[in-house]
This record gives C-alpha cells, sequence and structure tokens, in this order.
C-alpha cells in the first residue's frame, strides 16, 4: 500500500489507514481518491499536487527527494 503527502503542510494519505473523516475506509487506493479531493488538513493542496512517498519517507526529507534537493 502507497502513502501520498501534501506538500504544503506535511499530512500523509496512508492507503492502508484510509481516512474515516473523509468517507474512505482503510484500504481505499490512491485511485479511488476523487481527483478534486482537497488536503483534508490544509484545505489548500488538491490530490494532484500531493507526493508519493517511498516506504518510511515523511516531512522534508519526501520534499527534498521528490524535488531533487538537498536535505540541508
Amino acid at each position: 500500500m502507497a502513502r501520498y503527502q501534501c506538500p504544503d503542510c506535511s499530512y500523509v494519505y496512508d492507503e492502508e489507514k484510509g481516512e474515516a473523516h473523509e468517507g474512505f475506509p482503510p484500504n481505499t487506493s490512491w485511485a479511488q481518491i476523487p481527483e478534486d479531493w482537497a488536503c483534508p488538513d490544509c484545505a489548500v493542496r488538491d490530490k494532484p499536487d500531493f507526493i508519493p512517498l517511498d516506504p518510511g519517507e515523511v516531512g522534508e526529507k519526501a520534499a527534498a527527494s521528490s524535488t531533487g534537493g538537498a536535505e540541508r
């Protein structure tokens, strides 16, 4: 199962956990999330803005590696 992170607030959508408050039960795949879905924490970013995470990757490290930048 994959995880996706909001680049603004660092909220992580985990397919395995789902997001009950948004109506997505556990094991809801990213493909099943509507394209117009917005981040439930900041409501600034939409689904296409989310960054796919490698297992165990969260926070600024994920943002740096997804943009090719280096951690400082």
